[in-house]
């Protein structure tokens, strides 16, 4: 798929809630209703660095169902041991595209021992479709484009906007919409 048939395709995003978490108390109301999801889209956001060889750490983690999603402000609350009990939990699976990089970031923001990952960019294989982006991805899978405008923007402001909100919960979700479109497939294949 082209750039510009991509482009030519409907905008999709989540339309969802959206929960900001950015204090430990907030962390505290919303992380067991995170935690009992089996499955969460998963993403996570960094301020850019425009400098060679400078690195932020991470601003954000995104949690998502298909009808909810969490925004972590890791920036700001740190890494509470029930975040990174959902982050090596091999019980909930965390769909995410591209993790090794995510992964890497985290592990250097905080020793943990991920598990229970699953990266569309080796799940979508299976389907023969070697795409690695989420735009197309997107675009393949599900006959939508998603808008990356928000990508370099300042994870660490004060105040998220309401485009940044949206984008960083439509990264997470999108990941979860494309692994059940896909998944959803094979049983209708095999019925």
């Amino acid at each position: 798929m082209s750039k510009e048939e991509v482009a030519d395709l409907e905008l999709i995003q989540y339309e969802g809630p959206i929960n900001v978490i950015d204090s430990l108390e907030s962390f505290e109301q919303q992380i067991d209703q995170i935690a009992a999801n089996s499955i969460l889209g998963f993403d996570t956001e960094t301020r850019p660095s425009f400098k060679k060889g400078q690195v932020y750490p991470t601003s954000l983690i995104q949690l998502s169902t298909l009808n909810r999603s969490w925004l972590l402000r890791v920036s700001r609350i740190g890494y509470p041991n029930k975040l990174l009990e959902i982050l090596s939990s091999e019980d909930i699976i965390k769909v995410g595209l591209g993790l090794n990089d995510d992964l890497r970031r985290l592990r250097s923001d905080f020793q943990f021992e991920p598990a229970g990952f699953l990266d569309l960019q080796q799940y979508v294989g299976a389907f023969r479709i070697e795409e690695k982006g989420l735009k197309k991805l997107s675009g393949i899978v599900l006959g939508r484009r998603i808008s990356k405008s928000q990508q370099v923007s300042n994870w660490d402001a004060d105040l998220l906007t309401d485009a940044q909100l949206r984008y960083a919960a439509t990264d997470a979700w999108i990941c979860l919409e494309i692994y059940n479109t896909l998944r959803n497939s094979l049983s209708k294949h095999h019925e």
